[in-house]
């Protein structure tokens, strides 16, 4: 039997001050999902936002866990082109200075210099930033509406600050009168299309806020060029050849500058691979690529006017999926163009209802303990 109760805003509170990023990641998840059923039970079926953020919280629990991008830079290292490339040019450069170095060394050195395990470190935590950041303001939002109950909108709203995000909460108080209307109308096509909107209201909303971390993991997270030259000399010239270093820095600056670029372009590309993917219960999203399926019968012609036109801001190819893969996904218009297909997309799938855990994971994330198995 999974927990269903409905969590109260004192219980998602107690969950955001949980000190221990892994343990409060697999918390916030297990909250979405609760949340998730509770407003299909008060609003009606198909997908709402929760739903959609018990997978994304799920899956930065990957990340904050760290396995797979540690994983993900030593196979890089390992089994990219570029890394011969690099070790070449660096064993030219000890050649340059009259010493041999082994290609093994290189390597080496080449990995050490990245420092991969503050890179994961540093992705981790942007990561758990973020994910702690919108639980305690969206996930909050969404219990006291709970609490509230949905016929009492205007109280809900009432609390909630006025403006434009990342500030304003202008946009969360739409979407919550938009699940409001949404529960009376008996139209399926009506009721999808409302639900949609307030999906979008809020995921702007939600992406709006998570812009810095987004932008932190992807771009300050990759080795910083003066540091990782620095290191690079550090591990390649020995003390004793320090003097002649200096003899020769304009060799040694014109061979590193174009290594160390393919480098950060390396790592970049692997932290990138890492937080562009969305592993759904039907299957693995690959936020690059255009968001697969068709759109239900119940959103596959919208007539919405205010629906239409938010799409219209947020989506360049509103009628189709096509188009929406992301070339950056550090920029926000191309995170809301996929977005907006995926909820549209994934409105009416029912396996996103799934409980994210087991039972005998939920026992030991309720005695404190990471669980075991798939998380």
């Amino acid at each position: 039997m999974h927990d269903r109760h409905v969590p109260s805003v004192t219980e998602i509170e107690a969950i955001g001050a949980c000190p221990q990023p892994v343990l409060r990641n697999l918390r916030i998840t297990h909250a979405y999902h609760r949340l998730s059923l509770a407003v299909t039970d008060a609003v009606g079926p198909g997908a709402n936002w929760c739903t959609f953020a018990t997978w994304a919280s799920r899956q930065a629990g990957q990340t904050i866990r760290g396995d797979d991008l540690g994983r993900g830079l030593e196979q890089a290292f390992a089994e990219s082109d570029v890394v011969p490339v690099i070790v070449g040019r660096l064993r030219d450069l000890r050649r340059a200075l009259g010493a041999h170095i082994e290609s093994d060394a290189v390597s080496k050195a080449v990995r050490d210099a990245c420092a991969p395990f503050l890179i994961v470190a540093r992705v981790s935590d942007a990561v758990a930033r973020g994910n702690k950041k919108v639980f305690e303001e969206i996930g909050r939002e969404f219990a006291r509406f709970l609490a509230i109950g949905p016929g009492a909108i205007d109280a809900v709203c009432e609390g909630l600050r006025p403006g434009d995000p990342p500030d304003g909460q202008r946009l969360l108080a739409a979407a919550f009168r938009g699940y409001h209307r949404a529960r009376p109308l008996v139209d399926p096509r009506q009721r999808a299309e409302r639900m949609l909107l307030a999906n979008l209201q809020i995921g702007l909303h939600e992406q709006t806020r998570l812009d810095p971390e987004i932008g932190e993991a992807l771009n300050t997270c990759v080795p910083d060029p003066q540091a990782l030259r620095q290191r690079l000399l550090d591990v390649l010239v020995p003390p004793s050849d320090r003097a002649r270093m200096r003899v020769k820095r304009t060799v040694a600056d014109r061979v590193l500058a174009p290594v160390i670029e393919r480098i950060r372009g390396l790592v970049r590309a692997v932290i990138t691979a890492e937080l562009m993917t969305l592993a759904l219960p039907a299957g693995v999203l690959r936020l690059g690529r255009d968001v697969t399926g068709q759109f239900p019968e119940s959103l596959l012609r919208l007539t919405d006017p205010e629906l239409t036109a938010f799409l219209t801001a947020i989506d360049p190819t509103p009628d189709t999926p096509r188009g929406s893969g992301t070339e950056d996904w550090a920029t926000l218009l191309d995170r809301m163009h996929f977005i907006a297909d995926l909820f549209r997309t994934r409105h009416e799938d029912p396996t996103l209802h799934r409980p994210p855990f087991t039972p005998a994971q939920l026992r030991a994330m309720e005695d404190g303990r990471t669980p075991e198995g798939d998380l």
